[in-house]
């Protein structure tokens, strides 16, 4: 079984639909996701260029957009599983595989590198599938990464949720009665989210220090103002995520965090190792020794959580310490991160239907790459 398409135009490109395709928009069936794949205003965008888009009625409910928005941009509410081009948020289940019909195109976060991912169903339905989180990071695919545009998101809701559940003050304040120095606040992990969790925080009134075992990012943590821990451990790894480190490194990294962690009041952990558990960075005994009315927030609690006493999805309370692993925290604010989203969907359709036709370019590294079932479809035309 194929996993991902090859870079190349060595196999022609299936022209399923040869006419104008029509594109649905689904409603979200799981019970904590209110994103929408696409908002009235990218569906006007869409209508306005000739396509036709069917909308699932109660499709924008959660993320506070309603039917008439929908209608009000050009769209119909329909059955929009039975459409050409079918765009939504979370993977599917098999229910929705199911409700596909062969040969449809599905674009959303399809997990292709998690165990539990549905490539295999998609493919045996002779679905093409395009998982968004398979997109290139270079330059020109900026405006399509719904992983960057979640994870900024992400980093902020961090941020304000560590503030509502801390016991103090996150800016100095001076008043009559007294200074109160500002809360200090380390990120474990600098990428998009955690850079937006050190920017967010800054801007709060925290001292913000940001750590990653990539020591390039520390430029970027002080472009935003805050400050850089160095340990002195370099884990860089392809496609600016970081490897995995070695047994003596952990070690030396454990130790180090341990050290520094006490000294903080909020720490934010966004640290992910693409298809592996996230990495403990965050131990007991470094939890054991922050001061009471401190806070951790995990946001890595969907693959195991980088605190080892995380649990993920809740939130508790040890030694004094809270330690909270919201999932799915881009849900949380669904109006934004379904803006987000929806331009990063259309933007990704320019490259899929250009001129109106579905006609993806395979030669294009992004969707290449992107595609991670094809063959299924070829091979039964």
């Amino acid at each position: 079984m194929r996993t991902s398409a090859s870079k190349g135009p060595t196999m022609p490109n299936p022209q399923l639909h040869p006419e104008t395709p029509s594109i649905g928009v689904v409603r979200e069936s799981g019970a904590d996701e209110r994103r929408v794949a696409l908002v009235p205003r990218a569906v006007a965008s869409l209508v306005a260029k000739g396509l036709d888009v069917v909308v699932e009625s109660g499709a924008g409910a959660e993320a506070l957009m309603g039917d008439d928005l929908y209608l009000e941009a050009g769209a119909t509410l329909g059955d929009a599983w039975s459409a050409d081009i079918v765009l939504k948020v979370a993977p599917p289940t098999d229910a929705e595989i199911a409700r596909l019909k062969t040969g449809a195109t599905l674009i959303g976060f399809l997990a292709p590198r998690n165990a539990e991912n549905k490539i295999a169903a998609l493919q045996n339905a002779g679905i093409v599938g395009y998982a968004v989180e398979a997109i290139p990071r270079i330059s020109r695919a900026q405006v399509m990464d719904a992983l960057s545009s979640q994870a900024n998101v992400a980093g902020y809701k961090s941020v304000i949720l560590a503030a509502s559940l801390s016991t103090r003050f996150f800016p100095m304040l001076t008043t009559a009665a007294g200074t109160v120095k500002p809360a200090s606040v380390l990120v474990l992990g600098v990428g998009v989210a955690g850079l937006q969790a050190l920017a967010t925080a800054k801007r709060l009134g925290g001292r913000a220090t940001g750590y990653d075992v990539r020591p390039e990012v520390a430029d970027q943590v002080r472009s935003v103002g805050a400050q850089w821990l160095d340990v002195g451990i370099s884990a860089a790894g392809d496609g600016g995520y970081a490897r995995e480190l070695t047994a003596d490194e952990r070690a030396e990294q454990q130790k180090a965090l341990e050290a520094a962690i006490s000294t903080f009041d909020v720490v934010i952990t966004t640290a992910l190792v693409p298809g592996r558990p996230a990495p403990r960075l965050v131990t007991a005994a470094a939890v054991h020794g922050m001061k009471a009315g401190s806070v951790v927030i995990d946001m890595a609690g969907e693959t195991g959580g980088n605190c080892e006493l995380t649990v993920p999805g809740e939130t508790v309370v040890i030694n004094g310490v809270t330690i909270a692993s919201p999932l799915n925290l881009p849900s949380t604010m669904p109006e934004h991160a379904s803006e987000l989203y929806s331009k990063n969907l259309t933007a990704l359709l320019e490259l899929l239907v250009p001129g109106g036709r579905l006609d993806p370019d395979y030669s294009d590294d992004v969707v290449a790459l992107s595609c991670v079932t094809r063959d299924s479809v070829s091979n039964r035309n």
